[in-house]
């Protein structure tokens, strides 16, 4: 709750209590649903403990709490080492995508942005394409897979192909001159 103060001189006696907004409300299901699969994508899998012993057992590693959750060491192991990272891991790639798609929304003013706008999705598939076209037998060694930082790499190159081409021959620095240039950053790379 929010108190406000009046600087009026007949109301400043009076202290004036607001109610949350709805965005306390958001937040609170955003989270709620967020944990909620969480919970359910760490107990989804082929082995393991049954899917309803998981929360139980997430409840039992709690301090001071104790939970007889009926899984064994092996089992927590399949939950707590292969599961739980993947789960941390997509949550945090789900908030950097929407991080990414709320910045494209801001900078451009429009809400139905999409990521071929500036030619990320179209760059990274070039990249991916010529990751694939490579010989496998020379990427099988290294320690991480060559397809998807190579996508990575070719949306920055077509971002940052956009933006020099957008900024280039004195143009003026608009949201108009970036959506052409990325409109010819995706024609070229998808080419």
């Amino acid at each position: 709750m929010s108190i406000d103060r009046p600087t009026d001189s007949e109301t400043a006696s009076r202290v004036v209590v607001t109610k949350p907004t709805k965005s306390v409300a958001w937040w609170l299901g955003g989270a709620a649903i967020v944990l909620i699969a969480a919970v359910v994508g760490a107990a989804i899998g082929p082995a393991g403990p049954v899917w309803w012993r998981v929360p139980l057992a997430l409840l039992d590693r709690l301090p001071f709490l104790s939970v007889d959750s009926g899984v064994n060491d092996a089992q927590w192991n399949i939950v707590w080492q292969i599961r739980a990272p993947r789960v941390v891991l997509a949550a945090l790639v789900g908030a950097m995508l929407s991080i990414a798609g709320a910045s494209y929304q801001g900078a451009f003013r429009n809400p139905l942005v999409d990521p071929y706008l500036l030619g990320v999705a179209a760059g990274a598939g070039l990249g991916a394409t010529v990751a694939f076209v490579v010989n496998r037998d020379i990427t099988e060694r290294w320690f991480i897979d060559p397809v998807p930082l190579a996508a990575f790499v070719g949306g920055l190159i077509a971002v940052a192909l956009t933006y020099m081409v957008g900024t280039a021959f004195g143009a003026a620095r608009s949201a108009t001159a970036l959506v052409l240039a990325g409109v010819a950053v995706t024609s070229l790379t998808t080419a």
